[in-house]
């Protein structure tokens, strides 16, 4: 289940279109065949009739029907330049139609035929983007989370400056603050059941994990770090996390919480106090 919050539309993923139909694309004439066809049976032809049919089922949006023309593309012309554009446009069609496992077969299957073509950063991006579009909620695996992070950073690596790589980068911030919301989530479970040595691994991966660190989790991190250490009586530990959170975090509502826990327990906060959020009457009635 994808988070609209985190992931991006389809329908909103112009790179992803224009880039195939840059790379795949090209104005044929020729007729097409209209009858849909679930299986397509082999039968020679040539293939600018086939590509054409491919096209077409692909600007209908009937990614399956594409599929079929496309493929019989490249079987029956295997060495041809259609192949490869047919290859890309392979990619894109299973991707459209969620069927990333057929879209990531045929994005290695182009990395492999041609690893020097240009358009080889386009099936190195849309392998990662499969994996990326399966991430799942943070209370389940995150093994696509992981495929995905490694195959965003091959690709700002391989093709840095290319819009390509900026929309990595922009996605490798999104599946780390993922991974540390799932270290948030584990964390919490453990300390839920009263075992704090456990939930303090977590926490403090995600604190000390550089990637981690730029994260939306670092300030709860922090906090869970003062509340385990002050209920365990390390004061020390919790102080000097409770000044980390105020140094870095001085108006976060974590850092407010912190200030208020070590506080009460009449501990320095070693920071200043966190501005006092006044009430609606108060505003009605100053002083």
């Amino acid at each position: 289940m994808r988070s609209p919050s985190l992931f991006v539309s389809k329908s909103r993923s112009g790179l992803i279109l224009l880039i195939a139909l840059m790379a795949g694309s090209a104005a044929l004439a020729g007729c097409t065949t209209r009858a849909a066809r679930p299986r397509l049976a082999y039968e020679e032809r040539p293939v600018e009739a086939l590509y054409n049919a491919g096209h077409n089922r692909l600007s209908r949006e009937r990614w399956s029907d594409a599929v079929d023309y496309f493929q019989e593309v490249e079987r029956q012309h295997p060495y041809s330049e259609w192949s490869r554009r047919a290859i890309l446009m392979q990619i894109y069609a299973n991707y459209q139609n969620n069927r990333f496992e057929e879209a990531i077969a045929a994005a290695d299957r182009f990395i492999q035929l041609f690893p020097g073509n240009p358009s080889a950063a386009y099936a190195f991006y849309m392998r990662a983007l499969c994996n990326f579009e399966r991430i799942v909620d943070v209370g389940r695996d995150q093994a696509y989370a992981e495929q995905a992070l490694q195959g965003l950073r091959d690709v700002a690596r391989r093709y840095p400056g290319t819009p390509y790589a900026s929309d990595a980068l922009v996605k490798i911030d999104m599946v780390n603050d993922q991974l540390a919301g799932k270290e948030m989530a584990i964390g919490r479970y453990y300390q839920s059941k009263n075992q704090p040595l456990a939930a303090i691994n977590r926490y403090k991966t995600v604190v000390e994990n550089d990637d981690f660190q730029r994260t939306s989790h670092t300030p709860e991190a922090l906090y869970r770090l003062v509340e385990i250490y002050v209920g365990l009586g390390l004061t020390e530990e919790a102080t000097r996390n409770g000044a980390v959170l105020g140094h870095n975090y001085p108006g976060n509502v974590w850092y407010s919480r912190a200030y208020a826990l070590l506080t009460s327990k009449g501990l320095s906060a070693e920071g200043e106090a966190p501005p006092r959020r006044e009430g609606w009457l108060s505003r009605l009635i100053p002083g």
